[in-house]
């Protein structure tokens, strides 16, 4: 079968998955009209400030959105996080102090949260350094042990769990909202006064729900995954009970300044903006992930979720066999970047990261993973993780492309 033909047939096959994604799509983007018009965005709150940015309307206005829109009390959402990671390590560093005990309850967490802990690797300043004790719930058959996180929980009493919604790069699946429902209800039952915090990256506006709405206590992401609609330059968000929030308002600046400081002289419009769009981007993403799927399934390899499958993230693993078949799919979707297209990319060594990441992005705002991008640590089970898309046409030439390099070019005939 040629790639035309599995084009194709790939597409009509997702028609029912792409019309539940646009009926999510579409009640988001209402619900984020809603809030741009309750809090009456106006034009010249786009406009930045300096130095100090007392009174910065932009700033107070665009926290605002974000707290309306996720259901939260209160709102940080600055350009000064430089990934999702440093929001979610704010949130942790303002929230627990020596003696403090922490609980992960999906297992391990995301490689560069690794490090902010401090406990797969000595890292300088990590929490486990500045004496907070952290455990984890293992996972039971590669999914959440509700079981044995509420006898955890009740045992250990933490003053904080944290739940992460999307996958990162191990093979489970990855939160819904109804599991994260779950796990926060089963948590509160054990110790009341457990703070819930929920890694969000990746997963926001995948559903018609955010995890606040599902009981987290405070969330935290990153505005160059779904919530910047490809357009946000830099930044990150925090979101939650107002007395959190606040508390990681001082970490992010100076304990009594809080919220209240912070300049950007560049201006909010594509915060705004990209926070508009962002239901409709994610929408595209997602419909990418599920082609994707469809696609490398009927080329034989084993991918996960499957095209039918419910999406709850942006993310689309490939079970691509060998390192050299990570690095042909990586180079097919770089050579159909719309920068640095030329470029062919290579395993190499990333911070935070234990092993060598292959890597294809060719992004217009550096590492966006809204952005078409695909990537992967060069270790066994050899899965790339397929992620973004701001265009979904975009999506589909460059899927074609890698599967186009990996028939070409992969050793032998057998891709199951």
């Amino acid at each position: 079968m040629d790639l035309e033909t599995i084009r194709k047939d790939a597409m009509a096959s997702c028609a029912g998955q792409f019309e539940r994604i646009d009926t999510i799509s579409l009640h988001n983007t209402q619900k984020v009209l809603q809030a741009y018009k309750d809090a009456r965005l106006s034009s010249y709150q786009f406009a930045g400030t300096s130095g100090y940015g007392y009174s910065d309307m932009g700033r107070e206005k665009l926290d605002e959105v974000f707290a309306r829109v996720f259901k939260a009390e209160k709102a940080l959402v600055r350009p000064h996080f430089v990934s999702g990671t440093h929001a979610l390590a704010t949130v942790l560093c303002a929230l627990l102090q020596k003696g403090d005990r922490m609980l992960s309850l999906i297992g391990a967490p995301y490689d560069t949260m690794q490090g902010v802990i401090g406990y797969a690797r000595q890292t300088p300043r990590s929490l486990i350094e500045k004496g907070v004790v952290y455990e984890e719930v293992p996972l039971k058959d590669n999914a959440f042990d509700l079981q044995a996180i509420e006898a955890a929980v009740s045992a250990k009493q933490p003053k904080l769990v944290l739940i992460q919604r999307s996958r990162g790069y191990s093979t489970r699946a990855s939160l819904n909202i109804s599991d994260i429902r779950t796990i926060i209800r089963a948590v509160k039952r054990a110790s009341s006064k457990t703070i819930c915090f929920v890694d969000n990256c990746y997963g926001e506006f995948a559903a018609e729900e955010e995890p606040i709405e599902a009981g987290a206590d405070i969330i935290a992401g990153s505005l160059i995954k779904n919530p910047g609609g490809g357009i946000a330059p830099t930044g990150g968000y925090i979101a939650g009970r107002e007395d959190l929030v606040g508390a990681a308002a001082d970490y992010l600046t100076a304990p009594g300044l809080g919220g209240e400081l912070g300049s950007y002289a560049a201006g909010y419009r594509l915060f705004f903006q990209g926070f508009f769009m962002a239901p409709h981007v994610t929408a595209q993403a997602i419909k990418g992930a599920v082609f994707a799927a469809a696609v490398f399934s009927r080329l034989g390899f084993r991918v996960s979720p499957d095209q039918e499958e419910p999406r709850y993230d942006l993310i689309q693993t490939i079970y691509l066999k060998n390192e050299k078949n990570m690095c042909l799919f990586c180079e097919g979707i770089q050579s159909f970047s719309p920068v640095d297209a030329h470029v062919t990319p290579i395993p190499d060594d990333m911070p935070g990261y234990a092993d060598k990441i292959i890597m294809a992005a060719g992004d217009f705002v550096q590492g966006s993973s809204i952005e078409l991008s695909a990537d992967g640590p060069i270790r066994a089970p050899y899965m790339i993780y397929l992620q973004g898309g701001i265009v979904f046409e975009h999506n589909v030439l460059a899927i074609l492309r890698a599967a186009d390099f990996i028939l070409q070019h992969a050793e032998g005939s057998d891709h199951d």
